[in-house]
């Protein structure tokens, strides 16, 4: 398995309690099934999407009943268009009954970004861009997110606030300056990245000096740097970091 489509950890605790979510007590609607009745459904797609959340809409049966089989025609990061058939499903049908609704939840909702994600992916096709994800992820489903994100083509960013340092305007309030901020991150945790949020052509010219490993510019800045006419200064400041670089040269990262 390819790390791009590596699983998240979460994956079984998740699905649980999504189904105690909905289940809750029982379902007393499928409680009035005939015992023994077994049901075939054939899940098809209606708009064109990538497809993603296969393993969670495999987990959610497997959950609630081992006799339910799943036969996929297609595969997470799969394109697949309107009118395609995704899978077969067949078993207990009180099983099939409670569990779809939890089981499309999940495909839908990482199918959608994984959909949105392609198109990004396919917007910087032929550049050194990567699209990046955030943090901004519904709680308790940023593994499978940042999954989808993957699959659609994108790369994630920082899965949490552990595993990079992003140093934004309070951060460097408080340290006193842009390059203070990056010598004390730096010295406090000498492994992880450190990424620069910045507002002013200064505060970037700071960023590079200082040695971070990332700069991003704040929402709104690219807009006052065009209206400032500052926008070439800003694009030198960034080719000159380059070139004195050549192993971070081709390498662009939009978050």
């Amino acid at each position: 398995m390819s790390e791009s489509h590596k699983l998240p950890s979460d994956l079984s605790d998740v699905v649980r309690r999504a189904i105690a979510e909905d289940v809750g007590s029982g379902d007393v609607t499928a409680g009035l099934i005939p015992p023994g009745t077994t049901a075939r459904a054939i899940l098809s797609v209606r708009e064109d999407a990538v497809l993603c959340g296969t393993a969670w809409f495999d987990e959610v049966f497997a959950q609630l009943s081992r006799k339910v089989r799943v036969i996929w025609d297609k595969t997470d990061g799969e394109g697949i268009l309107d009118g395609d058939r995704v899978c077969r499903i067949e078993g207990p049908a009180g099983a099939i009954l409670t569990g779809e609704r939890t089981a499309l939840n999940f495909l839908q909702c990482l199918s959608g970004i994984a959909t949105v994600a392609r198109r990004y992916a396919a917007a910087v096709e032929g550049t050194p861009a990567r699209v990046l994800d955030t943090r901004k992820t519904l709680p308790g489903l940023r593994l499978a997110q940042k999954y989808a994100v993957r699959c659609g083509g994108c790369a994630n960013h920082r899965m949490g606030l552990y595993d990079a340092v992003l140093l934004k305007e309070n951060h460097i309030v408080a340290a006193g300056s842009v390059s203070s901020a990056v010598s004390r991150a730096r010295r406090g945790h000498p492994g992880l990245k450190i990424e620069v949020e910045v507002e002013s052509l200064e505060e970037l010219e700071q960023g590079l000096e200082a040695g971070a490993d990332w700069i991003m510019l704040r929402v709104g800045v690219r807009e006052r740097f065009r209206r400032r006419g500052i926008g070439a200064q800003l694009a030198e400041s960034l080719l000159a970091y380059v070139r004195e670089r050549p192993a971070g040269a081709g390498r662009l990262e939009v978050a």
